[in-house]
């Protein structure tokens, strides 16, 4: 079994990338983004991090997080966050995506690919590229013209906060 060797730093800024099972397009539904919220917020008050950034597109989502002091366990938190959509989403999102046998046996559901993507910010210039990446996906992917106009994303509280303009 392979091992994924992550960086982990107590108190550090993390750039994630989530994607969905099979690339399933079912995260910006009404239901996914509540249920996803209700995770967030349920998973954050056991184990505290800010959202510094964030996007929903249909079948992956970017997100930047800081962690407390004394805390490197981003793992756990998405393990539990994937944990509780699943739970509570997985008949109501009624997604159609097969799963495999390796999945059947590890009583994996079908919302979620098994691994996500990390990435240690290391400046403010580091913190500012990721943010922009995040806030113009949605263009890159032919979503919206502007990232104005998209709206499942923290692009509009960095325009209230004047970080961008619009």
């Amino acid at each position: 079994m392979p091992y994924y060797r992550r960086s982990k730093i107590a108190g550090g800024t993390y750039f994630f990338t989530q994607v969905t099972h099979q690339r399933q397009p079912w995260l910006c539904s009404e239901i996914a983004r509540s249920l996803l919220r209700s995770a967030l917020l349920k998973v954050g008050a056991k184990y505290p991090f800010t959202i510094e950034a964030i996007v929903l597109l249909p079948d992956h989502l970017h997100c930047i997080w800081t962690l407390p002091p004394n805390d490197s366990d981003y793992a756990t938190r998405w393990r539990l966050i994937k944990s509780e959509v699943t739970r509570q989403g997985s008949d109501l999102l009624g997604v159609q995506a097969s799963r495999s046998e390796s999945r059947q046996k590890r009583q994996e559901g079908n919302l979620w690919q098994r691994r996500f993507w990390e990435h240690t910010i290391r400046d403010e210039a580091d913190f500012a590229r990721h943010c922009d990446y995040i806030h113009y996906n949605p263009v890159r992917h032919g979503l919206c013209e502007r990232a104005v106009d998209w709206q499942y994303s923290s692009f509009h509280r960095f325009v209230a906060q004047g970080v961008y303009s619009k």
